[in-house]
């Protein structure tokens, strides 16, 4: 009579080994693609208690300017000179049917500088410019300040 060997008992448990190997490939996968996402230059924006809406300034080819707290002026990613805005946001808007500029600027960028940027942009033909800010968040309930003269 011949041995016939039995398989082992089965095992209920999860194996959560699989589990965990494709959460840490797919979590830096995410830690690696999130800076690319953003388009433009980072600046922290002043905040605006009542910011009106500009959805078209997150399309992919918007043209943005940012302004840095030490008044270096980036077209998209690249940084540009001041007297080389004209020229660059004219050849931007050339092909464009909205000939809309957004300009985002540090909070602490010197009002001259965003004065000169604006009023070169403005020189490069734009229908329209927008300056980018971030809203104030305020807490359900909390009752906003009065200013008296």
């Amino acid at each position: 009579m011949a041995h016939k060997p039995k398989a082992p008992p089965t095992v209920a448990d999860i194996n959560v080994t699989p589990l965990v190997d494709v959460m840490l490939v797919l979590l830096i996968i995410f830690m690696v693609i999130t800076p690319m996402l953003q388009h433009g230059f980072s600046v922290d924006m002043a905040k605006a208690a009542n910011p009106r809406p500009m959805p078209d300034a997150d399309k992919e080819d918007a043209v943005e300017l940012a302004i840095t707290r030490d008044g270096k002026v980036y077209l998209g990613t690249s940084q540009i000179h001041l007297d080389e805005i004209t020229t660059k946001v004219k050849d931007r808007i050339s092909s464009k049917l909205d000939k809309t500029v957004y300009v985002k600027s540090d909070a602490r960028a010197k009002y001259g500088d965003v004065v000169k940027v604006v009023d070169n942009v403005r020189a490069a033909g734009v229908d329209s410019l927008g300056l980018e800010t971030e809203r104030i968040e305020r807490r359900p309930g909390a009752v906003a300040p009065t200013v008296t003269p």
